[in-house]
């Protein structure tokens, strides 16, 4: 911007004396105007600023010394200096009365050039000094304004911000303490002022520590720095954060000290952790469904007698499954009611809707209980349509159910079929009928009367799984030659997926092995692991949401080797058994008897007498 220009005025009534003075006074930088009269200059002056104002002594109407008069009255006008012109002979009283008006300086006509021009001089000077201070003035109130503005906002962002802004010196002492602070942390900034950080129980000692090292005098350029601490909050619970540093140095002093910003992530981290435990949980769940899946296509093989009919069974107990999956799906895996299970059972064509007659209260199944209980469901009345009540045309079931405690009983009871005979052995579809209670053996009876089959099958309120379920004894094929396999070998199997436990057992079975117990709780598997006698162990991931370690740690006390098979991961596993093989589920049973033999082999070269 260009600068303003310097201003004088010339006052007298005399043309000629005007334009002498202006020829005598013009120079860059210089504005000059030219008053006639008193008024006339007292009009230009509430307009413009003047440097130096040259009244002549002699004016009509009013002369000069009146004019300063006015001029000093005014206060606008009152600092503007003042130098009389006149041709009038150098009289003290005159001088005397001129300065008494307010004049700085006399110059007598005729002019002296030289003289008039030094004189101008300087308060042409005064008044560019004038003028460049009060542009410095108006710079200085404008960055005033702007740092206040500046401060204003990072206080209103410092303060509405969901981090909270510390800053600390050198010894660690706290100089600046926001209001995200406050809230954050739930102590004042009055309270923690000018105090020690380590003495107000802020940061974790290591936190602080890390912050020390931020300090480090020898650093040549201040960096910038990030970490993660632990902080206690208002009600004293930990505080998981992430803390970004940046320091600074006084240029004068040339001392450091520490701006802080500082995000609370206690949400985030336990997000995470849950999103790790959902993650692990999911491929546990998905595992375990296959394992089902396996399990109902590997024992159905095994008992169909032709392609057909193992088509029509596999398909059949695998659309139940899917089905079961598609209720819990658009429930959002939260709960399933129970007579939407049987319509589902309706709508698949697995019951006849005019001969199945349902009565009991609207219960809820957790999502282990539906898929269970789907199966249950689908094998009953597939065995009843084959061989039972609807079979015949007189046929129909009862499916009744109760509140039991705070679990359930649910009754299949079937009237007007064939005459009842109970069965030579238990089959795969009884597994898949006594699968709907969990593991607890005596959730589930049958009664075996002539007039119709009654199944009565007990749940525990969203605990499905107390006691391990006796699976039906299985006459073992012909035993393995001599080369590795499980012959005489004893082996505890724990598992409380009642599928999968009946396929590990008649798989091992088959090889030779033999089945000293089903555990499907860690206090059954606990009284096996500690008392029985068992050469090898078959371990879950976890028992109805319980962690195996204490069945691990008792294991591995009396010297007897086990393996896991789970859809955990190694992370979900027990910690403390990070060298124990792994049999992921869905197993392949050449997988699982290696890794077995292994265990067998190994065992059988370095095993230890048992402290008794």
């Amino acid at each position: 911007m260009p600068a303003d220009p310097i201003r004088f005025l010339i006052v007298d009534d005399v043309a000629e004396n005007l334009l002498a003075l202006d020829a005598l006074l013009q120079r860059e930088g210089l504005e000059i105007h030219h008053a006639s009269s008193a008024p006339e200059a007292l009009e230009l002056m509430l307009v413009h600023d003047y440097a130096l104002a040259f009244l002549d002594v002699h004016m009509p109407e009013t002369n000069g010394y009146e004019l300063a008069e006015l001029m000093r009255g005014a206060e606008r006008t009152r600092r503007v200096p003042i130098i009389f012109v006149t041709a009038a002979e150098r009289d003290d009283t005159r001088r005397f009365r001129g300065y008494e008006a307010g004049a700085v300086d006399y110059i007598f006509k005729p002019i002296d050039p030289l003289v008039l021009k030094s004189k101008a001089e300087v308060f042409f000077r005064i008044g560019q000094q004038a003028r460049d201070l009060e542009r410095q003035r108006d710079e200085l109130r404008a960055i005033a304004s702007h740092r206040d503005l500046a401060i204003a906002r990072l206080k209103a962002h410092a303060d509405n911000s969901p981090l909270a802004y510390v800053e600390i010196d050198s010894a660690l002492t706290i100089l600046a303490w926001s209001a995200g602070a406050e809230r954050m942390f739930g102590r004042s900034a009055e309270a923690v002022a000018g105090r020690l950080a380590g003495e107000i129980a802020w940061l974790a000692p290591e936190g602080l520590d890390v912050l020390r090292g931020w300090l480090r005098p020898e650093a040549d350029v201040p960096p910038r720095y990030a970490a993660e601490a632990n902080a206690l909050g208002p009600d004293g619970a930990n505080i998981h954060c992430e803390i970004y540093g940046s320091v600074l140095r006084d240029p004068i002093t040339g001392k450091l000290s520490l701006s802080l910003q500082i995000l609370d992530v206690s949400e985030r981290h336990r997000s995470e952790k849950v999103r790790t435990l959902l993650i692990g949980e999911l491929h546990h769940r998905i595992k375990n469904t296959l394992a089902n899946v396996q399990a109902i296509a590997r024992q159905t093989l095994r008992q169909s007698d032709s392609l057909g009919s193992f088509e029509q069974s596999f398909g059949g107990r695998l659309q139940a499954l899917s089905r079961a999956h598609a209720i819990l799906s658009d429930a959002t895996w939260s709960s399933t009611l129970l007579d939407q299970l049987v319509h589902d059972q309706f709508q698949a064509g697995t019951l006849d809707r005019d001969r199945v007659h349902l009565h009991g209260p609207k219960v809820e199944l957790s999502p282990e209980n539906t898929l269970r209980m789907a199966l249950s469901l689908h094998e009953l009345g597939t065995n009843a349509a084959k061989y039972g009540a609807l079979s015949a045309p007189a046929g129909e079931v009862l499916i009744s159910w109760r509140r039991l405690g705070d679990g359930l009983e649910l009754q299949w009871e079937e009237r007007g079929g064939p005459p009842v005979t109970p069965p030579k052995r238990a089959g795969f579809g009884s597994t898949l009928i006594r699968s709907g209670a969990g593991a607890d053996p005596d959730a589930i009876s049958v009664e075996w009367r002539p007039a119709g089959v009654i199944w009565t099958i007990r749940l525990s309120d969203g605990v499905t799984h107390v006691a391990a379920a006796p699976l039906p004894a299985r006459t073992p094929p012909a035993p393995l030659p001599d080369d590795g396999g499980f012959d005489g070998c004893r082996i505890l199997v724990v598992e409380d997926e009642p599928l999968i436990a009946f396929d590990l057992s008649s798989e091992l079975e088959e090889a030779g092995a033999e089945i000293v117990a089903i555990a499907a709780t860690v206090s059954d598997a606990l009284a096996v692991a500690e008392t029985g006698d068992i050469d090898l162990a078959v371990l879950d991931g976890n028992l109805c949401g319980k962690p195996v370690d204490p069945v691990a740690i008792a294991l591995s006390g009396r010297n007897i080797p086990f393996c896991f098979v789970s859809g955990y991961g190694r992370a979900h596993l027990p910690q403390d058994f990070p060298d124990t093989p792994v049999v992921e589920k869905p197993f392949r049973p050449e997988v699982l008897f290696s890794v077995l033999r292994s265990l067998r082999n190994t065992a059988s070269a370095n095993r230890r007498p048992e402290t008794v």
